[in-house]
């Protein structure tokens, strides 16, 4: 499947368009890495848990977008956006969504 954040993909033409497609993750931070993270922000540095916790939730929320396009016969999705939030008391969890085109090229 290719993926795309542009609207179409330079030498292969939209044969034709399935439809909009989504993938959503919401998954929580738990109190060690929002203790350590803490830490980090007060003394200065990344926080590299939080930045696994990312990656793994825009893969999620990336592949299931990539199965309900497959499940549309598309082999490509274009238009791609990822939006990132946090949510619940304290911003305890971090939701990311992701949208697309799937089309057929």
């Amino acid at each position: 499947m290719i993926l795309s954040t542009t609207p179409q993909i330079e030498g292969h033409p939209v044969i034709e368009y399935k439809g909009i497609v989504t993938g959503e993750t919401i998954i929580g931070a738990n109190f060690v890495k929002d203790f350590l993270a803490s830490i980090r922000d007060f003394v200065g540095g990344r926080s590299g848990s939080y930045e696994k916790v990312l990656r793994e939730a825009k893969d999620t929320s990336l592949q299931e977008m990539m199965e309900r396009a497959r499940a549309l016969g598309a082999n490509a999705i274009v238009g791609i956006d990822v939006d990132y939030e946090t949510l619940g008391q304290n911003n305890s969890m971090l939701m990311v969504a992701t949208s697309g085109t799937a089309v057929v090229i």
